[in-house]
């Protein structure tokens, strides 16, 4: 019994209230813009320092874009790690005064080894030439699932050995800490990636309806908003939200016009191994050519036009950007509950006016999910650049064996002449 009591008594039973203060985010605003809005009120200062903040990252964004598919896919790398960053380093902020050993080593070795595997994936997937012609390569893709299962086994050992009699409750919640956090970044930036190589268009679409809901929300609310929307985000406002999602559904529909008429946006995106480079070029599919839509009776009337010219991929657009703005914010609205929990506005100072990093992508990752389980649910089917890809890294006999396969299927089905048989 008393052994009971002992136990119990080393259990950190804590209370919402008792959780430790996060010492506040300094303010990181660059000092000609303190001196420039030093005469306007606090909620203008923070509108025009959102503002001009919000257009410098869009600026930089667009910059990206145009440096090709490489430097995006260096764009997600680099904002993953940076969430993940501002993510444990709250844990390590609430909880450092307890000393756990090695909390942080550990937190980040997991980020390699989970980077390691999926990217050693998508290497495997979509690289497969390239892979082909370098022996130290075709070691490390053929062994590559034993070899991450082996690197993620090595630091769960690590962890069980650090275990500190009276802390140990306490080390099993961070250890939870850094495997929902590599849950919500690592996976879902993978996710971003591969919607990346299904065209720039499913990257972009998505990304910027987020962005644009954004904004336009933050608008309305901010000059028409008198309705509070949701306690856990008390500055969020029902003419804000029902305000950005008309704007986000006829933005993203806009938007796709213009990116649907260029190869650059709509092809997928693929690794030339010749050039080693990435290339987007190809016949557009059927998603990106123009059609001709009948106008329902009902709105007829209204626009005076019978049938309209349009891209199939605007409709699919609507419904991202529907997501996008009714969907999406509840990523948002997940984070504002987390910084409750533990005290504190914003994940970081990174931004001014903005926060951390992770402030502006909380529900970009929600909708990186969201397109992933699009594509694969209602576009993508077979991929014959893919499935060859993978039938010319095999050997010659297994090649053999599936042309001989395959021959003997079309002559079956009446596409190959029986001439052909010897």
């Amino acid at each position: 019994e008393l052994d009971l009591e002992e136990r119990l008594g080393e259990l950190d039973l804590r209370s919402d209230s008792d959780v430790p203060d996060v010492p506040p985010p300094t303010d990181s605003t660059p000092e000609i813009l303190k001196r420039a809005l030093s005469g306007l009120s606090a909620r203008w200062k923070n509108w025009w320092i959102r503002g001009i903040l919000t257009l410098v990252m869009i600026s930089v964004f667009f910059l990206i874009i145009y440096l090709g598919s490489f430097m995006l896919m260096l764009l997600v790398l680099s904002i993953q790690v940076k969430c993940y960053h501002e993510i444990i380093t709250i844990g390590y902020r609430v909880y450092h005064s307890y000393d756990l050993p090695w909390f942080r080593s550990l937190s980040w070795y997991f980020l390699l080894c989970v980077n390691y595997f999926f990217y050693g994936e998508t290497v495997a997937d979509y690289f497969a030439t390239f892979v082909q012609r370098r022996e130290q390569l075709q070691f490390l893709i053929r062994y590559h699932r034993f070899i991450s299962f082996a690197l993620y086994l090595t630091g769960f050992c690590v962890f069980v050995l650090s275990l500190v009699k009276k802390h140990y409750r306490l080390q099993f919640y961070m250890f939870a800490w850094t495997h929902v956090t590599l849950l919500i970044t690592v996976t879902q930036s993978h996710l971003v990636i591969q919607n990346l190589f299904e065209g720039m268009i499913w990257f972009l679409v998505p990304i910027s309806s987020v962005i644009c809901n954004d904004i336009t929300a933050y608008i309305f609310g901010f000059f028409f908003g008198r309705t509070p929307l949701i306690k856990l985000s008390p500055k969020k406002t029902w003419e804000g939200f029902i305000g950005g999602f008309f704007s986000t559904v006829v933005f993203g529909f806009i938007f796709s016009y213009f990116l649907a008429q260029h190869q650059y946006f709509v092809c997928p995106v693929e690794y030339n191994s010749e050039t080693n480079r990435f290339v987007t070029q190809c016949e557009p599919s059927e998603l990106f050519q123009m059609k001709k839509y009948s106008v329902p009776p009902l709105l007829q009337a209204v626009l005076g036009w019978e049938t309209v010219n349009m891209y199939p991929f605007q409709m699919h657009s609507i419904a991202l950007s529907t997501f996008a703005s009714l969907i999406g914010p509840f990523g948002g609205f997940f984070a504002s509950g987390f910084k409750r929990a533990f005290k504190i506005k914003d994940f970081a100072d990174t931004i001014p006016g903005h926060g951390g990093i992770m402030d502006r992508f909380d529900c970009q990752y929600l909708m990186a999910t969201f397109v992933h389980v699009y594509i694969t649910s209602f576009i993508r089917g077979p991929n014959p650049s893919k499935l060859l890809k993978q039938l010319l890294i095999l050997q010659p006999e297994q090649q053999l064996s599936v042309y001989k396969t395959l021959k003997s299927h079309l002559i079956e089905k009446g596409i190959l002449q029986p001439s052909l048989r010897g």
